[in-house]
């Protein structure tokens, strides 16, 4: 039997009257994988930041915590580098003003076992160190990726970097909050596959996972939260299929899935774009990062037509120029050549040159959403400078229509009076939508904003968005790894790899009958070995 190297007896956690954590008590074993499943909300990451010794601002903790036979507290941190932690959002904790490899040099020198004098095997030392953890998180040990900046990396690269920066001082447990949000389905089983490697190992996992399809591929055992409350426990094969608690049962009922028919094989395929003449259109549309020597192309010749009352969805591999485009058509990345227009109006390459009336028709919803709020202001604060900024309202008017959409989106006066950092990942992502949608905008773009978010409250975004769609007629540019999401809401599909359009057309056809490679690998049949499909 191996030994136990987390144990949490009768934990609870409480800001002010209110428990997130209540009563909760687990073990988790060398080797094993221990995954906590629940609502946003339910205490998941609370548990996690406990376990690594950590609080939320405002919240108490008692129970018992044991790491690594180390009674655990906030004022009693596991040992150095005993625990690592991945965040659902690696883009807080990433410094934005410093480079990858020097991030990862440092940290590595600060966990060598046993630093020689020598400098030149002191470097040595710490360069194999970095190697190795780039290897383990399948990202490339080369000059060009230690030199990039993280706003230089795309979500999942981002996410492997984090990852990375963790395994660098060989932790005893590894705390994964979300580690495969925003991910293809080809990077999705990497990280799976690295996660049960690192179990294999004998690093013990506590999984913190909305993702049920990587909770059934990776944990052992399964701890159901709702509402900071175990309703459910037991061995992950048991748990998700034949689930003993209601609430388990509509989260695992709640999943999206791909579940399309063909279209009339009479369609084209090539196309692919609505015979609408396009509220959206985005011709021949070229985009870079970098410049001077390090810069490379990230879109080539995009093409896009979107119809009033349409949602098109764009997919591909972590890096494939998704989010670039979308930043395109807003104006946050401005474009080497190409127009973007809207209602056959072309809008400035820049968001500085653009008009009010061009900032409210396209309005963007970021992957992280906290991370696009003011920790510092109320929620309903922020939102109202939306109407104010946008289309000049008074600002009490501007707070009575933000309520307004607020409570469209199933928010009510209670969340919107509060700060950003005391509202749930899947209520402030309400809010997020809420904000974009006071601008009343033609074009909505959506980044990932079911990523990460329990399969409840996913559902909820996604019949919002549908019902949107049937009663605004907005046209709506889905950035999506989930398949199931796109199947659940686009019409048409673009598959983008390596910047080009490799693939697009009805979404019943793409999905029920791919033609590419890249389009298999994303629906989960890869053809080849990862590295082929994104090489040219």
């Amino acid at each position: 039997m191996t030994e136990v190297v987390v144990r949490v007896r009768d934990l609870v956690a409480e800001v002010g009257r209110r428990r997130l954590v209540d009563g909760l008590s687990l073990e988790l074993r060398a080797g094993r994988v221990l995954a906590l499943v629940g609502a946003s909300g339910s205490g998941k990451t609370t548990t996690g930041l406990a376990v690594l010794g950590e609080t939320p601002p405002g919240v108490t903790v008692s129970g018992e915590i044991t790491v690594a036979g180390r009674e655990v507290g906030p004022d009693r941190p596991p040992r150095p580098g005993a625990v690592a932690y991945v965040p659902q959002h690696p883009a807080s904790v990433l410094n934005p003003v410093r480079r990858v490899g020097g991030v990862l040099r440092e940290i590595a020198e600060r966990h060598l076992p046993d630093p020689p004098r020598s400098r030149k095997a002191r470097r040595d030392m710490v360069n194999a160190l970095v190697a190795d953890a780039l290897r383990r998180a399948q990202l490339p040990a080369d000059r060009d990726l230690l030199r990039r900046y993280p706003h230089q990396l795309s979500g999942g690269q981002q996410q492997r970097v984090v990852l990375a920066q963790a395994l660098v001082a060989n932790p005893a447990v590894l705390v994964a909050d979300e580690p495969t949000t925003g991910q293809d389905a080809v990077t999705r089983a990497e990280v799976v596959d690295e996660l049960r490697a690192l179990a294999a190992d004998g690093i013990a996992i506590l999984l913190l996972s909305h993702d049920l399809d990587v909770v059934r591929a990776l944990a052992d055992h399964v701890v159901v939260l709702r509402s900071g409350v175990p309703v459910e426990s037991g061995p992950t094969d048991r748990v998700l299929s034949q689930p003993d608690n209601e609430y388990t049962r509509a989260l695992v009922a709640a999943q999206p899935r791909v579940a399309v028919e063909p279209t009339d094989p009479t369609d084209d395929r090539e196309d692919g774009t609505s015979q609408d003449t396009g509220r959206l259109r985005v011709e021949s549309l070229v985009a870079h990062h970098g410049s001077g020597r390090r810069r490379r192309i990230a879109l080539h010749h995009v093409d896009l037509t979107v119809a009033a009352g349409e949602c098109v969805a764009v997919v591909g591999r972590s890096g494939s120029g998704k989010t670039t485009l979308a930043r395109c058509i807003a104006g946050l990345h401005t474009a080497t050549s190409g127009v973007v227009s809207v209602d056959n109006r072309a809008l400035a390459p820049s968001l500085r040159r653009r008009s009010r009336t061009d900032l409210a028709s396209v309005q963007y919803v970021f992957q992280d959403a906290r991370g696009s709020f003011d920790q510092h202001r109320s929620v309903l604060d922020q939102i109202s400078r939306t109407a104010v900024r946008l289309h000049g309202s008074r600002p009490a008017d501007a707070a009575e229509a933000a309520m307004a959409v607020l409570r469209r989106v199933g928010l009510g006066e209670e969340h919107a009076r509060r700060g950003p950092h005391r509202l749930s990942g899947g209520e402030l992502q309400r809010a997020a939508l809420a904000r974009a949608l006071l601008a009343r905008p033609g074009v909505l773009l959506c980044d990932e904003i079911t990523s990460g978010l329990d399969t409840l409250t996913q559902q909820g975004i996604l019949d919002l968005l549908a019902e949107l769609r049937a009663t605004t007629a907005g046209t709506l540019v889905l950035i999506s790894h989930d398949m199931g999401v796109v199947a659940r809401l686009a019409d048409q599909v673009v598959v983008l790899d390596a910047g080009h359009v490799v693939e697009r057309g009805p979404v019943a056809e793409v999905l029920a009958t791919p033609t590419h490679p890249v389009t298999r690998a994303l629906l989960g049949a890869p053809e080849r070995e990862p590295d082929e499909l994104i090489a040219r």
